[in-house]
């Protein structure tokens, strides 16, 4: 009992502190990571970790649940205008950051071209866990920041496809390279059918089915999305495309018991994000970075100063983003989470090289976050991308009432909407139907009958079930049909 009692002591306060350190990194403007790393390894100081295995497990299930928790949150309206840039950063971005990083390390560490690409492929990636933390809460330009969010939402399967296919040519270099490039489009083409197929079918489960209590639906989401990763993983699919699409899917549908989905996925994310980043700090000692601190400086730099700005600007070269957006972004490629559970696959494959990529992708990692993160906002303030007006997207979230016919519709307004400069009272709701609340610049207002909607409120509108499309129309006119998640397709149709 008391080694249980010591694991449960270090494991509480690895949360507390996880959580507290949250505090920290969004005044800094760092991503929380870098503490929960760094406890990560101060806690490695008074227990003993090598679990490779588990640590990539714990990982893999925590990119999962990261995937899903901010997919759910992308608002499609502000992704589908950047699909094009996002989509050519996330596979032709990817790929050429992998070839000059690689081509760089094979120099720098004295690895064999397969080697070097090897370690490109892991750090191509950005990180969403990272972007979303950093940009999360700040007011940067806001096609800036769907691109971004997009492209670290989406670039996962091409760093995680790249990094086996270069494991397995290096353990059988027998392997094609054209039985690659054809495994790439099978697993990218599985993961978007499976991922828009598990999403429309939990749409469908999630609204229909009538269970005990609201606090199981969050459990209902959250295990579709590990079976969407299990499923498509099995069938040869990229899992965690897969999930992404789905969360997508899910996150744009009108979904009964939203809020309470949303929140907990939130929340686990978070408890994941700790978790997991201090296991992968455990996994890492000091004195063994001191070994590649000045290869690791370097490499950071190429890819920072080199590599990603290259991929940027060549992915982006017929796109309509000026030089200072290109810069931005090309600073904004963030690394974290996914590098690092990335860089434990060698290690279990057994590559002779692993220990010495483990230990440069987690130097290159907190290089990446300690400077771009925390350069972010002053770089946006410099280019001039701060602070610019948003023209307002239709958001529709419902809360469910239990076993009542009623809900509770939250209604974000958009510039468009018809109801803008409308009072309350010359509103034409449906009979039954009533706004309980307005939001407005972060207070709450009590409705009256002079009460004037402005763009960017957001109400809470109580009405019987069966009259929400009633309500949506009087309140969004006919944009809301543009929010559906039919648009990820084009030929799906929407039930409404």
């Amino acid at each position: 009992m008391e080694l249980i009692g010591i694991l449960l002591f270090l494991i509480s306060v690895m949360l507390i502190i996880g959580v507290l350190a949250t505090k920290f990194s969004s005044k800094l403007g760092l991503p929380a990571l870098i503490l929960f790393l760094l406890a990560g390894m101060v806690l490695n100081r008074f227990m003993y970790f090598e679990d490779v295995q588990l640590t990539q497990f714990i990982g893999t299930l925590a990119l999962i649940i990261i995937l899903f928790d901010g997919g759910t949150q992308t608002k499609w309206e502000k992704m589908k205008p950047i699909l094009g840039p996002a989509s050519s950063l996330a596979t032709l971005g990817v790929l050429l950051t992998t070839f000059i990083t690689g081509v760089a390390a094979m120099y720098i560490l004295d690895f064999s071209l397969l080697e070097g690409l090897l370690l490109g492929a892991i750090i191509g990636s950005t990180d969403a866990a990272a972007v979303f933390s950093v940009l999360g809460n700040k007011n940067f330009n806001q096609r800036l920041t769907s691109t971004l969010e997009a492209e670290s939402g989406s670039n996962d399967p091409m760093a995680v496809f790249l990094t086996v296919a270069l494991i397995q040519m290096i353990v059988m270099p027998d392997m094609s390279i054209w039985s690659a490039i054809g495994s790439f489009f099978v697993q990218m083409g599985l993961g978007l059918a499976i991922g828009l197929l598990i999403g429309k079918t939990s749409v469908f489960v999630i609204n229909n089915i009538k269970l005990d209590t609201s606090s199981l639906y969050p459990i209902l989401a959250m295990g579709a999305a590990v079976f969407t990763y299990a499923i498509t993983d099995y069938f040869g699919g990229s899992g965690l495309l897969a999930v992404y699409v789905m969360a997508v899917f899910v996150g744009n549908s009108d979904l009964t018991h939203r809020f309470s989905i949303l929140r907990f996925n939130e929340g686990f994310a978070w408890m994941m994000q700790i978790i997991m980043f201090t296991l992968l700090g455990l996994l890492v000692f000091p004195g063994q970075l001191i070994s590649v601190f000045w290869k690791g400086i370097l490499i950071a730099v190429i890819l920072m100063f080199v590599a990603r700005p290259a991929a940027v600007f060549i992915s982006m070269l017929f796109m309509r983003y000026n030089f200072r957006q290109k810069l931005f972004i090309s600073w904004a490629g963030l690394k974290g989470a996914v590098p690092i559970v990335l860089a434990t696959y060698p290690i279990v494959a057994g590559i002779d090289s692993s220990n010495l990529i483990f230990n440069t992708v987690f130097f290159v990692v907190l290089i990446s976050a300690l400077m771009q993160g925390s350069t972010l906002s002053w770089l946006a303030g410099k280019l001039k991308l701060t602070g610019e007006e948003d023209d307002g997207y239709a958001s529709v979230e419902l809360i469910n009432l239990g076993d009542t016919d009623s809900e509770i519709m939250k209604v974000t307004i958009p510039k468009q909407s018809p109801a803008v400069n409308v009072s309350l009272s010359d509103l034409s709701l449906p009979d039954h139907t009533l706004i309980i609340g307005i939001s407005r610049k972060k207070k709450l207002l009590t409705p009256t009958g002079t009460s004037v909607i402005e763009k960017g409120d957001t109400l809470y509108v109580l009405g019987d079930k069966e009259r929400r499309k009633e309500a949506k129309q009087s309140l969004l006119g006919k944009m809301e049909k543009a929010k559906t998640p039919s648009d990820i397709t084009g030929d799906i149709k929407t039930k409404e």
